[in-house]
Order: structure tokens, then C-alpha cells, then sequence
């Protein structure tokens, strides 16, 4: 059985100040009934790890370097995300393979690297608005899930999450057959790419505009095991209402 995960992604958002949204999360949740994890900005990632420690929220990065040390000026590798405590670390996300020009390549090579430090890996895949009027996403999302996915990922060290960037800040999102079809495609790739023990333990995710009046149809669709969420998860008010959604699917 897959346990469900319900995943923040701060981005470039927030100061000391928004530490507060840590222990109102977790005081609105302190026996969750599926994972939780955010990931702030590395700015306040030992912070975090002291706020939530002991309790029941992770804390991930939301990017690291593909090699472990080295003449990297401004970068963070894995180890130094295990060393201060973080659990997991967000990798490939749209904003990055766009705004950096990583490549899946470059985002297998990182992921590699996370899982050797013993971190939980959050690949993040989707297509433009462009690929998907061309008809073409699984295609996309196949390329994707091949070249970014290491040989080395187990149920353990991998999640999966789908994020259309068409869907992404702009309140647009795909219908509940079409995350479906791109999650049910996910799931049958893993399976034949690393068995069925494996490829049905990894957990897929969905992120791109989710809300807490859109969670609960999202979350019932076949093979989504929870969300990558953005802006809904900055504020405990917010994000408590879509993990609360997530525990009742």
C-alpha cells in the first residue's frame, strides 16, 4: 500500500516570519494520516528542520548540485541538505528545466546524487500548453520519465510528481481524464522499466493549480497518490484543507 503524501513547494517565498506556518501545520496535523513534506528555500532550511523536529513534517530542498563538492559557487549539494537535516529534495521542476535550461539528463545526474545521500526524490515532469494542443504528451511525459528516472530508484527514494506547465499559477487544470490517462501511463512505464514490486511503489503525484475546491476530485482519480502544491501551501489555512482532502480519498 502506497501512503499518500501531500508535498509543499515554497519556491523563492518566504523569511523567518513564515516559520509560524510550520507549527500551525503541525499543530493542525500532529498524527497525519498521509506523509507530509515542504520544502522551503534553503535560506531557512535549518530553521525548518528545527520548527518541525520531532513532529510530523518533512523537510526537503528544492534543488541540489549533481556533484557532491566541488568549485560550485551559490549551488548546494545533496549532503549538505542530509547534513542539515533535510529528508528530500525537489528535482526537475518546470521553473528550473526552463529558467536554468536543465535537461532530463541533467536532472538524472542530480538524482542520482540525492539518492546516494540517502534523500527521497521529487521529479517533477509535464508539458507545455504548446506539446499538449500538439496532442503529443505522452509522448513528452515518456521522454521525460526515461531520461530524468535513475536505474537506482526504489519505492523508498522516488516520487513522481506530473506537473502540466500550462497548469502551473495560471488556475487552469486538465481535466480529471486527462491527469488520470498521463498517471495510469506513469505508473504502467514504471512498471515494466522496474518491475511491478517497484513500479507500483513508487508514488505519483499531481501538482499544477491545486486548490482546496479541486483536491478531493483530483485525488479520487486513478493512480495519484497525492500533490505537489505551490502557492496553497505557503499558509497552514491554506494547505490544511488539501491534506485534510487527501486523508479522506
Amino acid at each position: 500500500m502506497r501512503r499518500k503524501l501531500a508535498a509543499g513547494n515554497w519556491k523563492m517565498n518566504g523569511t523567518s516570519a513564515a516559520l509560524g506556518e510550520l507549527a500551525a501545520l503541525q499543530d493542525a496535523h500532529p498524527d497525519p494520516g498521509v506523509d507530509l513534506l515542504i520544502c522551503p528555500p534553503a535560506t531557512l532550511l535549518s530553521a525548518a528542520v528545527q520548527e518541525t523536529h520531532n513532529g510530523p513534517v518533512m523537510i526537503g530542498g528544492q534543488d541540489c548540485h549533481e556533484k557532491t563538492d566541488g568549485a560550485h559557487t551559490g549551488d548546494i549539494s545533496a549532503a549538505m541538505l542530509r547534513d542539515v537535516g533535510a529528508r528530500a529534495v525537489i528535482l526537475g521542476h518546470s521553473e528550473r528545466r526552463a529558467g536554468h535550461h536543465e535537461t532530463s539528463e541533467d536532472v538524472r545526474a542530480k538524482a542520482r546524487t540525492a539518492q546516494a545521500a540517502g534523500l527521497m526524490t521529487v521529479i517533477c515532469l509535464g508539458e507545455s500548453l504548446l506539446q499538449r494542443e500538439a496532442t503529443n504528451t505522452l509522448d513528452i511525459i515518456g521522454a521525460q520519465l526515461s531520461l530524468s528516472v535513475p536505474d537506482s530508484s526504489t519505492g523508498e527514494n522516488l516520487v513522481v510528481a506530473y506537473e502540466p506547465i500550462w497548469a502551473i499559477g495560471s488556475g487552469l487544470t486538465p481535466t480529471p481524464d486527462q491527469i488520470g490517462e498521463v498517471h495510469d501511463f506513469m505508473r504502467d512505464r514504471l512498471e515494466q522499466r522496474f518491475g511491478p514490486g517497484v513500479g507500483r511503489s513508487v508514488r505519483l503525484l499531481y501538482g499544477g493549480s491545486v486548490k482546496p475546491d479541486n483536491a478531493a476530485e483530483i485525488f479520487a482519480i486513478s493512480n495519484v497518490d497525492g500533490a505537489l502544491v505551490g502557492g496553497a501551501s505557503l499558509k497552514a489555512s491554506d494547505f490544511d484543507p488539501i491534506i485534510r482532502a487527501l486523508e479522506q480519498a
